[in-house]
């Protein structure tokens, strides 16, 4: 089982996004969250993310708690590909996650 900084250096490994048109079309359609406003989500202080156990039946999953430049608070599921993060979904963190990625935001320091 990965530790935090274990997770941290994959995530440091990583050269880009990689984006599904169809996928992100529908995240904006549904959640209205842009493929940039996600990225930036990646680069903002917390970001906590977890194995999504649940989900990874064909390939590790992992899902992310993290805000925008514009405090958007954003839950993404993703996989990591070819050294590049792939989001699978994004939506609104929801009060359970939010209280989650505050507690964390409070008991990090960075």
């Amino acid at each position: 089982m990965e530790d935090e900084n274990d997770k941290l250096d994959i995530l440091s490994k990583c050269t880009g996004f990689e984006w599904d048109e169809h996928n992100s079309n529908k995240i904006w359609i549904k959640h209205h969250v842009s493929p940039s406003e996600c990225e930036q989500t990646f680069f903002n202080i917390p970001l906590i993310f977890f194995d999504d156990i649940d989900h990874s039946v064909l390939e590790k999953r992992y899902y992310a708690l993290g805000r925008t430049d514009e405090i958007k608070y954003l839950f993404i599921a993703f996989t990591l590909r070819n050294k590049k993060i792939r989001v699978i979904s994004v939506r609104d963190m929801n009060r359970k996650e939010r209280k989650e990625y505050e507690f964390h935001k409070e008991n990090t320091k960075i």
